[in-house]
């Protein structure tokens, strides 16, 4: 795989390698690139502003709608892919491929739509005889910086929209799954002018600072970390930004919750690519006087979860990124039941993999659920009563998704009231999501929205014209 900068395929002596996670062979390759890269592809994408706002909506939207048939018709291959280098199961990938292609088709929509207002001067004092209206008009350059979890639908996301909105691209994706996105790229750059869409891959103590702290680059939209995420916050100075930086995203049980559904979101929620997912059901957080026959349901239900090579369809839970992403989660297992939790299935781990592991009797103090943990773990919490829930379920500074299982309307409304996160989701788990609803949390989840109508409007400036008509 090569690097896109200013129309041209470029490629490097230093490389990185790819891994598969389940077996730890190499399945490819990218170049280590560097600052001056970096730096090319930024006036590359500057220089290509012009040519690129002289395009019109409708060409824009053929273009996006084209690269999405295109990604249809080698949907099996791109699966295959993304399995190969990020472990995902593959019936996941398949998922994530044709997430993908939609994501580019609502953003092939969203192009059509990008509308001014007419503005009522004489409304105002001293605005009779004008006429004011507004127009959208891109920011310009937007850097994008995305994780292994979803290493092509988490691009498209930032990449799709950008371009649907005539702002140029420059991709930083994870150097632990590049593959998928730089062969999606490879088919979308010839649609739009030189510069318009670039990808450098390096490591971000490289170029991850440059690429923030660039006066030339007019957005950062980044997925990953809080640490990393509070670190861009300070540095991208007057730039507009949109940081999504995971979660602890709970699950209430309520006493009159139906326990087969809630138990299938849980299992679902928990186990979704290993639980490496921002949007993983984290905390189960159960009102006691049902959780004697939520957590006997929860290991049944657990112990069905296929573990095995992630290219069987009959797989649902593969590995983990590497093996340290597993001893963490091992790790921080171990100090949950040093502290009292309760071991009632799995909690085993074999190289990158982590068995599907089912906790009792564990407090919101544990490391487990006090922090976001990423792996295939699902930790209950009792409480008594939906009070206790919500406050339990808000004793995090994270913000991201949210759900409760309950058959009570009122304490699903006051769930969806008083719940600090971004979404709640009522009778289905939090990792619910459509691509064209707006996604993004509170608190320590991050700011701003994507989905694709939300991430166009937020790469748009707003200019104001004037017709003074007397």
């Amino acid at each position: 795989m090569q690097m896109i900068i200013d129309g041209k395929m470029v490629d490097k002596k230093e490389k990185i390698k790819v891994f598969n996670p389940a077996n730890d062979e190499v399945v490819g390759q990218v170049p280590l690139g560097n600052k001056n890269d970096l730096k090319k592809a930024i006036m590359a994408a500057n220089r290509s502003k012009k040519d690129l706002n002289e395009i019109s909506s409708r060409k824009i939207s053929m273009a996006l709608d084209d690269i999405a048939q295109e990604l249809s018709k080698n949907w099996k291959d791109f699966s295959r892919s993304l399995t190969l280098e990020s472990g995902k199961p593959i019936k996941a990938s398949r998922d994530e491929v044709k997430r993908s292609i939609e994501t580019l088709k609502l953003s092939a929509e969203e192009s059509k739509r990008i509308y001014g207002e007419t503005i009522p001067l004489d409304a105002g004092i001293g605005g009779k005889g004008f006429i004011g209206f507004t127009l959208k008009i891109p920011l310009g350059v937007v850097g994008a910086i995305t994780p292994f979890n979803y290493p092509l639908n988490l691009a498209v996301h930032k990449l799709a929209p950008a371009l649907a909105a005539k702002n140029a691209v420059i991709l930083k994706p994870s150097l632990q799954a590049p593959l998928s996105i730089l062969k999606l790229l490879e088919i979308m750059y010839p649609y739009f002018p030189d510069g318009a869409v670039n990808t450098v891959t390096g490591r971000g103590s490289e170029i991850g600072e440059e690429m923030v702290t660039s006066e030339y680059i007019d957005k950062i939209s980044f997925t990953g970390s809080v640490e990393t995420g509070k670190l861009i916050s300070r540095q991208a100075s007057m730039k507009k930004i949109t940081l999504e930086l995971g979660g602890n995203d709970p699950l209430i049980v309520l006493e009159d919750a139906d326990l087969e559904k809630a138990v299938e979101g849980a299992v679902r929620g928990s186990y979704l690519y290993a639980g490496q997912v921002c949007i993983a059901v984290k905390r189960l957080i159960v009102d006691e006087k049902v959780a004697d026959e939520f957590s006997a349901l929860m290991v049944k239900e657990t112990r069905k979860m296929k573990i095995g090579d992630p290219l069987d369809p009959k797989t649902d839970v593969g590995p983990l990124i590497d093996e340290k992403a597993a001893s963490d989660v091992e790790k921080v297992v171990a100090e949950a039941l040093n502290e009292g939790a309760e071991l009632l299935c799995g909690g085993k781990r074999e190289g990158n993999y982590y068995s599907p592991t089912v906790l009792d009797q564990v407090t919101p103090s544990m490391k487990l659920v006090s922090e976001e943990t990423f792996g295939p773990i699902s930790p209950i919490i009792r409480v008594n009563g939906v009070d206790e829930a919500i406050q339990i379920a808000n004793s995090t500074p994270y913000g991201l998704q949210s759900s409760i299982f309950t058959s009570n309307i009122h304490h699903a409304m006051q769930a969806a009231k008083e719940i600090e996160a971004g979404s709640v989701m009522i009778n289905k788990q939090s990792t619910f999501r459509t691509d064209n609803m707006p996604f993004g949390g509170f608190k320590m989840s991050g700011m701003g929205k994507e989905g694709v109508k939300y991430a166009v409007e937020d790469m748009v400036r707003t200019k104001l014209v004037v017709i003074n008509t007397s």
